[in-house]
């Protein structure tokens, strides 16, 4: 189970994840940010300290999260990952496109 909950809307968007984001859930994960993002678009900032799981399918979402914002010149931060998972976006190369603080 994840959840997600938006924290501010201003200046960027922060948006506190907690639980698990995997298969099962990666679509909603993503419907319920691109919603968020599409009403007041800004940068995305990712609170992550309760993030306990994620998978593959995971880090294309946020692949594909980071394409939108891209798009209308803005950037994607995800801060405090667990080490372990921190550890699957730098095997992934994925620290080199998107900002990822402790």
């Amino acid at each position: 189970m994840q959840e997600v909950k938006v924290l501010e809307t201003a200046p960027a968007i922060r948006i506190a994840l907690s639980g698990e984001i995997a298969a099962e859930n990666a679509d909603e994960f993503y419907v319920q940010v691109k919603s968020v993002y599409e009403q007041g678009k800004a940068d995305i900032v990712f609170e992550c300290a309760a993030l306990t799981f994620i998978d593959s399918t995971t880090l294309g979402t946020f692949v594909k999260i980071l394409k939108l914002v891209r798009t209308d010149g803005h950037d994607l931060t995800l801060k405090g990952l667990a080490p372990r998972l921190k550890k699957l976006f730098v095997i992934c190369a994925l620290d080199s496109i998107m900002e990822i603080e402790g």
